[in-house]
């Protein structure tokens, strides 16, 4: 009876010594369409945030103003008043030129970053499974560059027709109908070179969040598993992705606002690069100008880093099933 025990317990043992099967790694490809797919989810929620994000942070520009008689105010003001005055449309304002912004920079930094780290673990720690967090760190960088290269020119009109309100007009208002008006009064203004104005800051803006973003998801996910806080499940994933858009957040608010002014320019007449803005909005309205906006931002990216990267673990799991199939 004794051997008969030891036997099932020995057995038992080895069964859950197994260990855990690990999903199939995307290529490219996969990677680049199931963390677009992904990211498009989350946009469709997080949208009308990006909205007031971009107000604010035009709002007041290279001004000292009193603060009491800004137009928007609040998330929760803001939200009711471009909700009373320009309604659901005035909310979801550019949603489909953000559909593909987010299928660029999203698709590169999700779809990259493992084929990024993997080449990198191969060449410089001669370890194709080795998790170094300055690996980790520049992968998210280099996904983010060419996310960031490619969707400049989405994220461009989208910020315009963002900030477009025919009830409070803020900033430069280019009242752009779609997309392709855009691209086409863009480019018979300023030529092909006029698509990539403001670049720079949206490269700078967008490596540092992906230099973070990826490695605070994967070290909280780590330290969860290692700890036993919870189990498998859709609530890891949030507490992880929660954690992941806190920390972008902080990292990419100034390159952020940068950015969004640089954008909304015409011809630089404001700004001449990331520097400049910089320099010239601290001297005009100090040094918190640059967090313009932060509440509004973080209202966005946190639900949005939640999403993107929830939808992510999902899409993964269907997109590795399809390409087994």
């Amino acid at each position: 009876m004794d051997q008969k025990l030891q036997s099932a317990v020995s057995e038992s043992a080895n069964v859950t010594a197994k260990p855990p099967v690990q999903p199939k790694r995307l290529g490219p490809v996969m990677g680049f369409v199931s963390g677009g797919v992904a990211a498009c989810g989350a946009v469709t929620l997080t949208n009308p945030f990006e909205i007031i994000k971009t107000r604010f942070q035009l709002q007041g520009q290279l001004t000292k103003v009193d603060a009491s008689k800004n137009i928007y105010k609040t998330v929760p003001q803001a939200f009711k008043l471009i909700l009373k005055h320009e309604g659901i449309r005035g909310l979801q304002r550019g949603l489909g030129t953000a559909y593909v912004y987010q299928l660029f920079l999203n698709g590169c930094r999700l779809g990259f970053y493992d084929p990024i780290r993997s080449f990198l673990n191969r060449n410089l720690l001669k370890d194709p499974k080795g998790n170094s967090v300055a690996i980790n760190v520049l992968s998210g960088a280099g996904s983010g560059f060419f996310g960031a290269l490619f969707g400049s020119p989405f994220f461009l009109i989208k910020t315009r027709m963002q900030s477009y309100s025919p009830a409070f007009p803020i900033g430069e208002q280019y009242g752009y109908k779609h997309i392709f008006d855009g691209f086409k009064r863009i480019i018979k203004e300023n030529g092909v070179r006029g698509i990539f104005v403001g670049a720079d800051a949206a490269i700078i803006r967008t490596v540092s969040g992906s230099a973070v973003q990826l490695p605070i998801y994967n070290w909280a996910k780590r330290t969860i598993e290692h700890n036993n806080l919870m189990e498998e499940g859709t609530l890891k994933h949030l507490t992880a992705s929660s954690i992941s858009g806190f920390g972008v957040c902080c990292c990419m608010q100034v390159f952020d606002t940068v950015m969004t002014r640089m954008y909304n320019q015409k011809n630089k007449e404001l700004y001449k690069n990331p520097l400049d803005c910089i320099l010239k909005t601290v001297r005009a309205e100090g040094f918190f100008a640059l967090y313009k906006g932060f509440g509004a931002h973080l209202a966005r990216i946190a639900p949005h880093t939640i999403f993107t990267l929830t939808f992510a673990e999902q899409t993964n799991k269907l997109f590795s099933k399809l390409s087994k199939d």
